[in-house]
């Protein structure tokens, strides 16, 4: 397992599982609409489909880490892998609702084990300073590739086949994914795991879970209400709840301890940010494209390319600015090119050139996602020792997840808002039947498809209205995306220390060799 070549294909298996399950994170809402149809399911249905991966997803993340580091990280990557194969047969082969529910909470779950293992055995892979660094820029790349590539793929599966075959897709791929890790990767786990910490699972399952699923249905109920606030004081003490627990117990789930480190906290924080900032443009722009532009899923998809190809292609030289920057002023400056590509897209209307604007902004923002997501995973993995590698590959996971659902759910309350606000007041103006007033105003997509059904100038006025409105709802939330990454920038900035990652000793990760098994 020494071989340089089978250390690097190890690292592609790695990297294939880990587009596996992130893919499935996204693919899933350009199918909504035939699911709908087929299923009968209605629009609180549908966002259960693609919320509750998400909930048991983030949820379970750092007890997949914890898992692998007690059981072994390659024998927690295998199961995730042939269950989420398995739970993508029931998914695809759903004829409800309910059966499509519940596998889409049991590909979250598996997907939870194998996300982490992906980053944990991609760090003890390398001893070299140099290559790891060069791994961890390639697992950051290509969780920026997958949320790109999900509508392009489901955009092309769904104009080819009928909508099973977005979770059809999983049984090569996992076979692939398994075959791989299978005969490439070595077994690691901690050799000084102690007392289970059921404890602390139970209240990092609960908090997390509790949280997120508050951030996931804030849009719908207000940010303010009642049922939000609750919801996110009682996650936040359940998780106060878990940090008590694990200072106290002998062998704990993760040292929360090590929040302490102003690198790893800071880190962690800025990857955050950085997740915030991409799920939250694909939020956008898969609105506008589809919209505002009018394209159909799979055209949306490809031209959502330019941004994974530029990820790809500036995964490595961010790695090289962190070494050389330092971590914490190469995640800066990332920071500070997002808020510039998103404050570029308020030139956005609905005649604004693809390749002379909309493609120069994408890369602009992949360079920055990039400049963020590899140094600071980087600076992260070097705050662990290596039993605690896999409980702190799902602190990094549990922090972009946090940051993605973040993204979507306070962009996509600052567009609602704006939208419902500004499309009811000119609707008045339009002479419509009622049911064309009710869908216009529940959404823009609704709008536009109701428009081009409507003859006459009251369909053209409506189109006009709702791709209007839209725009100045999506320039509102890039404009609160911006200043988000500028706060981003200065906390990156003045928190994170401007040191080089050679200068780094990585002696905790470095372990990693002496433990495999």
């Amino acid at each position: 397992m020494n071989s340089p070549i089978v250390r690097w294909l190890g690292m592609a298996a790695l990297c294939f599982a880990e587009l596996m399950v992130f893919v499935d994170n996204t693919i899933v809402n350009v199918a909504l609409p035939t699911i709908a149809t087929d299923l009968g399911a209605d629009m609180a249905g549908l966002q259960m489909v693609v919320d509750v991966y998400t909930l048991v997803f983030a949820g379970f993340l750092l007890t997949g880490g914890y898992l692998g580091d007690r059981f072994g990280r390659k024998t927690l990557l295998i199961v995730g892998i042939v269950g989420f194969a398995a739970l993508s047969v029931f998914a695809a082969t759903s004829d409800s609702l309910g059966q499509l529910i519940v596998a889409r909470a049991g590909l979250g779950f598996f997907a939870a084990l194998v996300f982490p293992a992906t980053l944990a055995i991609g760090v003890l892979l390398f001893d070299d300073l140099r290559e790891r660094a060069i791994a961890v820029a390639a697992w950051a790349a290509v969780a920026g590739v997958a949320a790109a590539i999900g509508p392009v793929l489901g955009g092309w599966l769904l104009d080819n086949y009928a909508w099973g075959s977005i979770f059809w897709i999983n049984v090569p791929a996992g076979a692939i994914a398994l075959v791989g890790a299978a005969l490439l990767l070595p077994q690691s786990r901690n050799p000084e795991a102690d007392a289970f910490d059921f404890g602390g699972m139970a209240l990092s399952i609960v908090g997390i879970s509790i949280f997120v699923y508050s951030v996931i249905e804030a849009p719908g109920h207000g940010w303010l209400s009642t049922r939000t606030v609750a919801g996110l004081l009682v996650g936040a003490a359940v998780i106060g709840a878990y940090v008590v627990w694990e200072k106290r117990f002998s062998s704990p789930l993760f040292d929360v301890r090590l929040f302490r480190d102003r690198n790893f906290a800071t880190a962690a924080m800025m990857l955050t940010f950085g997740m915030f900032a991409l799920m939250g443009f694909v939020f956008l722009m898969t609105q506008y494209f589809q919209g505002i532009r009018e394209y159909e899923p799979f055209e949306t998809g490809i031209r959502t390319l330019p941004f994974a190809i530029a990820m790809a292609v500036f995964a490595g030289p961010s790695m090289w600015a962190g070494s050389r920057l330092g971590a914490g002023r190469a995640a800066a400056l990332g920071s500070l090119v997002m808020a510039v590509a998103f404050w570029l897209t308020i030139r956005y209307d609905q005649y604004t050139s693809y390749w002379g604007v909309i493609v120069p902004v994408m890369v602009t923002l992949a360079l920055g996602v990039a400049l963020v997501s590899g140094p600071a995973t980087f600076a992260v993995l070097n705050e662990l020792s290596s039993g605690q590698v896999g409980a702190g590959s799902a602190v990094n996971d549990t922090s972009r997840e946090l940051g993605g659902t973040l993204g979507v759910a306070v962009l996509g309350s600052v567009l609602a808002s704006v939208y419902s606000e500004k499309v009811a007041g000119g609707l008045g103006a339009i002479p419509l039947p009622e049911a064309a007033e009710a869908a216009a105003t529940s959404s823009m997509l609704a709008g536009v498809h109701v428009a081009g059904a409507l003859p006459g100038p009251a369909g053209d006025r409506l189109g006009d209205l709702v791709k209007a409105t839209f725009l100045d709802g999506f320039h509102a939330a890039a404009l609160v995306a911006g200043a988000v990454a500028v706060l981003a920038a200065i906390a990156g900035w003045l928190l994170l220390a401007p040191r080089t990652a050679s200068t780094r000793s990585a002696s905790a990760p470095r372990q990693g060799s002496a433990e495999r098994r």
